[in-house]
């Protein structure tokens, strides 16, 4: 049984995730970490510090706030705990530090924990390897209207693998309305879009001469992220030091 602790568990993601982890039959829910521990009532107990925590988990699932990264770093390295990070909305340097923890201990971090994204990611990269040269790449990306960032993580996920296939020779570009010139080659628009209670949707086009290729994916609930932080944490159990995304986790699926 892996003893998991969530991060940020009384947060709407949080509870979806610790209501998946107790339904799970190879899992278990040890505690939850959140700044308002007595907001809910729940069978499991909270702690408004990591420091505080008193269980020993196997594994911490992070669905919190870029605000708590250093000291779930911290924590981690000092306990030798691997971290599942799928907090969104890092700046660069976050970014760095959990490169440099993962160097002391196993990270799985991911903009987005949906399998399916994943698989979209590996089809958008074929095809841009085949089309760049007279399709241009575009993405709008679609999120219900309390979403904080944007672009979304995810968004800017899609663009990145796509640019390493491409030995980053792309530039991104998000407002064409300051813009007025004609689009360049070697762009790749990012749109964003916020109303309503749009669980999040990633379309990615390829648009050239008189044919267009859309790939996309639609979240139906969150649940998805739960399962994929679920399986990530399962993934990361007994891994070595290192940084690691669902890429890893797709290509051990794929060992006979």
């Amino acid at each position: 049984m892996i003893k998991i602790v969530v991060n940020g568990c009384n947060g709407n993601m949080g509870k979806i995730l610790s209501a998946h982890i107790q339904k799970d039959n190879e899992t278990s829910l040890l505690a939850g970490i959140d700044r308002t521990p007595n907001k809910f009532n729940t069978n499991f107990p909270i702690y408004n510090d990591i420091f505080n925590l008193e269980e020993n988990p196997d594994v911490i699932i992070d669905f919190s706030n870029p605000y708590y990264l250093s000291d779930l770093l911290a924590y981690g390295i000092e306990k030798n705990i691997p971290l599942v990070i799928a907090t969104t909305g890092f700046s660069p340097e976050n970014l760095k530090s959990i490169k440099n923890a993962s160097k002391k201990i196993p990270i799985f971090y991911s903009t987005n924990m949906s399998l399916g994204i994943n698989i979209l990611i590996s089809l958008v990269q074929k095809a841009a390897l085949t089309l760049s040269d007279t399709f241009d790449i575009e993405i709008i990306e679609k999120h219900h209207n309390k979403k904080i960032d944007s672009p979304s993580g995810t968004a800017y996920m899609i663009a990145n693998k796509i640019n390493s296939v491409l030995k980053n020779s792309m530039t991104y570009i998000f407002d064409r309305h300051s813009n007025r010139k004609k689009r360049n080659t070697n762009e790749i628009g990012i749109h964003s879009l916020r109303g309503g209670t749009i669980i999040g949707e990633h379309s990615v086009f390829f648009a050239g001469p008189d044919e267009i290729i859309e790939i996309k994916h639609t979240a139906s609930s969150k649940s998805i992220f739960a399962l994929g932080s679920i399986k990530a944490a399962k993934f990361i159990i007994g891994k070595e030091p290192g940084l690691y995304d669902m890429d890893s986790l797709i290509n051990e699926k794929k060992r006979p």
